[in-house]
């Protein structure tokens, strides 16, 4: 069994670090290369007034900058942006990245960004359907050759041509735990991801994609099992605790010891995890990044 690593990058960085934000990262990349797979950034527009980083242009600069790491949305939300121009978008930087790009999408969730930016804030259910069809429309310009027309319920593309096409088609990784979701993820996803929740729940809801993938006849093994979250870790439990701010706690985030955190990636191992895409508070912190790199990562790739 092959278990990877992704480091999430800090899209919202607090304004005290934001001056240090790209030095920051500058200064740890270079220890993680190769022990980390890939760079990771969640898609949002704004948390109250904290400095937040825009996705796909952070991508495109993250790809330049560190040609060594793949690279992702952790997810995109899908109503934010056309889904004709969402695969033009994916489809370039893959050309101009020889490749490196995991496409990551999702429904869409925050509505503070929906109202604040005039987009318009449909149901779930809408918003599941639109989940739905922005992916038909996305392989499909990605996929067939020619001019490409599908229509939908909500959107629609009319001789729509995409060229030069990805190569190779990113992998889609789709995000999310009701089951309308996973039925989408059973018939479009190539990876699944859940995010900060319990162990339980993480194990609850990848049966339930197990199932959802049976009823279709499609191999459950096909999609790879993937998690995103926080990883704090400390010499001691009080510590780490501490540094969690009474905000992330072992229910929503992994937290401990080296030896903790090791058994705590373990568990969700054995529930089905292959990829783990960590966001690391405390970096570049010299010991944080040595317990991580020298202590954790060695050990679960080890066991697994």
């Amino acid at each position: 069994m092959t278990i990877d690593f992704g480091l999430g990058m800090p899209s919202r960085p607090s304004k005290a670090a934001m001056p240090t934000w790209l030095a920051d990262l500058d200064a740890v990349l270079p220890h993680f290369a190769g022990v980390y797979d890939s760079l990771w950034i969640s898609d949002h527009f704004f948390w109250d007034d904290n400095p937040t980083i825009e996705v796909w242009t952070a991508l495109s600069f993250m790809a330049a900058r560190w040609p060594l790491f793949k690279f992702g949305p952790m997810v995109l939300g899908q109503s934010y942006r056309n889904p004709a121009l969402m695969a033009k978008m994916a489809s370039t930087l893959q050309i101009l990245t020889g490749g490196r790009l995991i496409f990551g999408l999702g429904a869409g969730w925050k509505e503070d960004e929906y109202h604040a930016y005039n987009w318009p804030f449909p149901s779930v259910g809408t918003r599941l359907q639109q989940l739905d069809e922005a992916l038909e429309i996305i392989k499909r310009l990605w996929t067939q050759s020619g001019p490409v027309t599908w229509e939908g319920k909500h959107y629609k593309i009319t001789n729509a041509y995409l060229e030069p096409k990805p190569v190779p088609v990113p992998p889609i990784l789709i995000g999310g735990s009701g089951p309308k979701l996973l039925n989408i993820a059973a018939r479009h996803a190539d990876m699944w991801n859940l995010t900060e929740c319990t162990l339980e729940k993480y194990i609850d809801r990848n049966s339930a994609l197990t199932a959802e993938c049976e009823k279709i006849g499609r191999d459950p093994a096909s999609i790879r099992r993937t998690w995103w979250g926080r990883v704090i870790v400390a010499r001691t439990e009080a510590e780490a605790l501490a540094r969690g701010e009474g905000k992330w706690t072992r229910e929503n985030c992994i937290l401990g010891t080296p030896a903790q955190v090791i058994e705590q990636f373990q568990a969700y191992v054995a529930a089905g995890s292959t990829y783990f895409m960590t966001i690391v508070p405390g970096l570049p912190d010299p010991d944080i990044m040595g317990m991580m790199l020298d202590e954790v990562l060695p050990a679960v790739r080890s066991r697994a």
